[in-house]
């Protein structure tokens, strides 16, 4: 982290260097998404976290300098092993949510494998510790109350990973499913059963000629037709990346309609996409399928990972987000994929009616946080404990994760959860102070120019 008497003028200096290397590009291509992004981002400071994963993993480095030790192993519950596992990268309070896997079962777990990673374990938990901090904090909970949140989480991360290292299965330990969860989880897992994909494709599309196409406006780009061929070409190179499994219907990727979009979410600004209309499962118009194209971004965390091995794994970076979503989502979604287009890594997955996002509005009582804090740490450990040879058929992480993070806890259990809360509170306060040093520079024009 920034060391702590750093003034507000040089910390300025040192996000806009960080911002420079990580928005630089796309900034330029596509100011406008970035004006929205910005916007969004200025609202909180948990907001201003979401976005700033780039900056959190910069002072994660510049925390490892400043105790004399460098590299992604350096740290405590580090070692070769325990400092390079799948990470998802991102692991914060707000990405967890439902999906529909493979199966045909909702699922609540983490979710947005955008950033993922082979890193620190360590790397996850902080992320996720600073973000119950801002969290907290916003619900004017104590300096205790977090702090038992934290512990919360640790706990429940640590008796999940201990019980899968010592001899449970994967398959033993039930996921959060409609018949498993409580509480929130289960709220949201409701919400997304009462959803339907008819309601889905009727805000999107519309029915001309006895056929489903894209209805116009609503962010929707009509494209050129030397765009639709390459975007279509595209879509043949996805096909091959699918499993054999998906491919069981061939009718259902027949494409009916291909339309641009442009991202202009907090993750996602500046990069452009594409929907894909297709037949689906059936030929009734009610199961047509909508997937999106989208150019993956260079993750955060993979500018300060040094391994060779990892970086050179990858054919590019949606090959990297599919494989790393695979490796650490279990039955993951059976549309997801990867393909080039125009140079650049793309993801492709469906744009799921089923998609739910973890609620925090409403989850104001310490004893429901606390349960719910437990859950997600649970989550945090299946998915950890997922991403290894074993489990995911990667030879990446050839090595059991979770016995080699359980013994790594072991060797000190009592500062496990302590190392945690300290930095959920030290960076949370950082973040707080960020967020205000940001919002001074961008309505400044010192980010970019305000209008």
């Amino acid at each position: 982290m920034a060391v702590p008497d750093t003034t507000n003028e040089q910390r300025a200096e040192q996000i806009l260097d960080v911002f420079d290397t990580a928005f630089g590009e796309l900034l330029a291509a596509d100011p406008a998404a970035f004006q929205v992004k910005f916007r969004k981002m200025a609202a909180s400071a948990f907001a201003f976290y979401r976005g700033t994963a780039c900056l959190f993993y910069a002072d994660l480095e510049h925390e490892c300098a400043g105790r004399g030790a460098g590299g992604q192993g350096a740290g405590p519950y580090l070692d070769d092993r325990t400092g390079r596992v799948w990470i998802h990268g991102d692991l914060h309070a707000e990405n967890f949510g439902t999906y529909m896997d493979s199966t045909g079962r909702l699922i609540f777990n983490v979710n947005d494998f955008d950033e993922a990673y082979v890193g620190p374990f360590t790397w996850d938990l902080k992320r996720f510790a600073a973000s119950m901090a801002l969290i907290g904090y916003a619900k004017a909970l104590s300096d205790e109350q977090i702090s038992r949140m934290v512990r919360v989480y640790a706990a429940a991360y640590r008796e999940r990973i201990h019980v899968l290292a010592t001899g449970a299965k994967h398959d033993d330990v039930p996921s959060f499913s409609l018949d498993t969860s409580e509480g929130a989880l289960l709220d949201a897992l409701r919400s997304a059963r009462a959803r339907t994909r008819f309601a889905l494709l009727d805000s999107m599309t519309e029915i001309r000629d006895h056929e489903r196409r894209f209805s116009a406006g609503g962010g929707s780009i009509e494209l050129d037709a030397a765009t639709r061929y390459k975007v279509l070409a595209a879509f043949d190179g996805y096909l091959e990346t699918l499993p054999e499994s998906s491919l069981l219907r061939p009718d259902s990727y027949r494409v009916k309609d291909v339309v641009g979009r442009r991202g202009i979410g907090i993750g996602s600004a500046g990069l452009p996409s594409y929907n894909i209309l297709l037949e689906g499962h059936s030929d009734a118009l009610e199961n047509d399928v909508v997937i999106y194209v989208k150019q993956a971004q260079t993750p955060a965390v993979s500018r300060h990972i040094t391994d060779r091995e990892v970086r050179e794994y990858f054919h590019h970076e949606g090959h990297r987000t599919v494989i790393s979503q695979r490796a650490l989502q279990a039955h993951a979604d059976p549309w997801l994929g990867w393909t080039e287009l125009d140079g650049a890594g793309q993801l492709v997955a469906e744009v799921s009616p089923y998609a739910v996002d973890l609620d925090w509005s409403d989850i104001d009582d310490p004893e429901e946080i606390a349960a719910v804090v437990a859950d997600l740490g649970r989550a945090t450990a299946s998915m950890h404990a997922a991403a290894d040879a074993d489990e995911s058929g990667q030879s990446l992480v050839p090595f059991s994760t979770e016995r080699a993070i359980d013994a790594a806890i072991a060797a000190d259990e009592e500062g496990f959860a302590e190392l945690l809360v300290d930095f959920a509170h030290a960076y949370g306060a950082r973040a707080r102070s960020d967020h205000q040093i940001f919002v001074d520079l961008f309505r400044n024009g010192r980010i970019m120019p305000a209008s």
